[in-house]
């Protein structure tokens, strides 16, 4: 079965990482003189790259590279993160349509009444009680609101659209603070989605309810948080044995230079 290369997919779009680390016997193996010149090992795909090194000094100063498993979670925190974008870019516009609302309010009941009544021939003729509608009557309740209730409406949408865009750029970023919240923020509002999914079902809200308990599950488990599979020790455990540099020090030998790569004699 076909299985995606993570390491090389990267480098490919944004080049190889490499390192001379100060210690000889790991700098040799990391290392390769060849007839176009010196090449190292990329600390992310482990294939060798002409070239001088990015960086050098000792290993434990090289830069952790995420590799492997941990590319693939940064991909989907980076989708989650995007996501996160989105909803926070609709939530504002929301915020924005409730204050400009509540600023107008009895000139667009007035509009609403004058556009009903237009409408209310058609809905005659078809025997529809378009008085009592479930959305007239929902817009009508919304007239009824005070102009100090929308704006805190308001003010309360803006706020969680900032919320969601912090946890975007954590996320983005690979921060460990940013999944936390992004779990606890998330699961707060899982039993609001699930009430409003039983008043009125629909594909969106469906998708999104299930999305967001994928995203909680899937980060408290695979990110260990809340002290799950280990905790943060477990987990930065396997961060670190991910680094080629790591991995190099336990082993001690490499393959040989691909891409054609001749040693020199």
């Amino acid at each position: 079965m076909f299985k995606r290369d993570w390491n090389r997919r990267t480098c490919a779009k944004r080049g190889h990482i490499t390192y001379a680390p100060a210690e000889p016997e790991l700098a040799a193996r990391l290392h390769a003189a060849t007839a176009l010149g010196d090449a190292w090992r990329c600390l992310r795909c482990g294939d060798f790259a002409l070239g001088a090194p990015h960086g050098s000094g000792p290993a434990q100063d090289a830069p952790l590279v995420p590799r492997g498993k941990a590319l693939r979670d940064l991909f989907i925190l980076r989708f989650l993160a995007v996501e996160r974008v989105l909803r926070g870019i609709v939530i504002i516009l929301i915020a924005w349509g409730v204050w400009k609302f509540s600023n107008s309010q009895d000139a667009v009941h007035r509009v609403f009444d004058e556009d009903l009544t237009v409408f209310r021939p058609v809905a005659d003729h078809f025997h529809w009680d378009l008085e009592h509608a479930p959305i007239v009557e929902t817009i009508r309740k919304t007239f009824g609101f005070q102009k100090k209730t929308l704006l805190i409406v308001a003010g309360a949408l803006v706020a969680y659209a900032l919320i969601e865009i912090v946890e975007a750029v954590g996320l983005w970023l690979n921060k460990r603070w940013a999944e936390y919240l992004t779990v606890v923020a998330t699961a707060a509002f899982l039993p609001l989605e699930g009430y409003e999914l039983s008043h009125h079902v629909s594909a969106v809200k469906i998708c999104t309810l299930v999305l967001n308990i994928a995203a909680v599950l899937w980060i408290m488990l695979s990110k260990r948080l809340f002290g799950l599979r280990g905790g943060v020790v477990a987990f930065e455990a396997e961060r670190h044995s991910a680094s080629l540099l790591e991995v190099e020090e336990a082993a001690g030998t490499v393959p040989h230079p691909g891409h054609g790569a001749h040693t020199r004699a």
